[in-house]
């Protein structure tokens, strides 16, 4: 048995203003009541919280929250992590409450992400209301959406999401961002829990940037609340990351924009749902069909045509 969901993601900043302006004014979630000193709460549905924001002296992507289902395989997946030499610590039954679960310890992978693992998901009946009028979340079974990492250690770090922590391959391609014949590319893995999100964890063959992060990812109800989304943005002044555009791989259409935390939040829609038990690993060429012209791209183009 291997992860259910992400179930939440905990926010370290500087700027927990700017985070709050985002989050509500911006990508349209919710603010939750309650949340220990120093911390803010934020909700796309009906858990308790999705978003963690609490104050600190940087800017990162401090953990991503992932449930399994029941005490008793978390207590395996704990020693699974353990005997893979990588560092484990017990989350407090105070804290576990703090964060809605039964409970949770928190490590790292091979190179340096932070992690939580729980168990036990709290809800409320209290409704969920968008500040900015979204229509809805897609959430439930395949969780808040997913989490993207970048490391030079690759193959170890893969390993580690596979075999140890139990995420399985839904995609694993080589892209070729130029067209120089020697470019060796560069490896990705895209790689889903238990649910039909065709990935809930991703991995790309790069530096980890200093936020922790590539980005993270939210799926919207409909086209419409993207669109307006990214009308948001461009009014809010928000600089886009990526344009509209749709992968090859899970089919999803979206955009990009950067966080005040420096990485990204994919905002998409209309995304492919696998039979994940039954699913026979891909390897796609290029990751969009269409769209995605990433901010770098563009700069390339403008300084080839000044």
């Amino acid at each position: 048995m291997g992860i259910k969901a992400l179930g939440y993601l905990v926010i370290t900043t500087a700027k927990p203003a700017e985070w709050d302006q985002f989050l509500t004014e911006v990508v349209g979630v919710m603010k939750a009541a309650g949340g220990p000193k120093g911390v803010s709460l934020y909700r796309v549905d009906d858990r308790v919280f999705r978003f963690w924001v609490q104050e600190g002296g940087e800017e990162r992507l401090s953990a991503a929250g992932y449930e399994v289902a029941d005490a008793a395989a978390l207590a395996a997946l704990r020693a699974r992590v353990v005997a893979a030499g990588r560092p484990v610590e017990d989350g407090t039954a105070d804290e576990a409450a703090a964060r809605g679960v039964s409970a949770f310890f928190r490590t790292t992978d091979p190179a340096g992400h932070g992690f939580e693992f729980f168990h036990g998901d709290r809800r409320t009946d209290a409704p969920f209301v968008s500040p900015a009028g979204v229509s809805g979340f897609v959430t439930g079974k395949m969780g808040m959406g997913h989490s993207v990492y970048a490391t030079l250690q690759f193959e170890e770090t893969h390993a580690f999401y596979r075999d140890v922590l139990g995420f399985r391959d839904t995609d694993f391609p080589r892209f070729h961002f130029t067209d120089d014949p020697a470019d060796p590319g560069m490896g990705f893995a895209f790689m889903h829990a238990d649910n039909g999100r065709h990935h809930s964890i991703a991995l790309g063959e790069m530096p980890s940037p200093p936020s922790g992060s590539v980005h993270i990812m939210l799926e919207m109800k409909t086209l419409s609340d993207v669109g307006k989304c990214h009308d948001r943005m461009r009014a809010h002044k928000v600089p886009e990351s990526a344009t509209l555009g749709r992968h090859v791989n899970d089919r999803t259409f979206g955009f990009y924009m950067q966080t005040p935390g420096g990485f990204d939040l994919e905002i998409g829609c209309d995304p492919l749902v696998i039979d994940w038990q039954n699913w026979t690993t891909t390897a796609h060429l290029v990751p969009s069909e269409w769209g995605h012209v990433w901010a770098w791209q563009k700069a390339l183009e403008e300084g080839q045509n000044a």
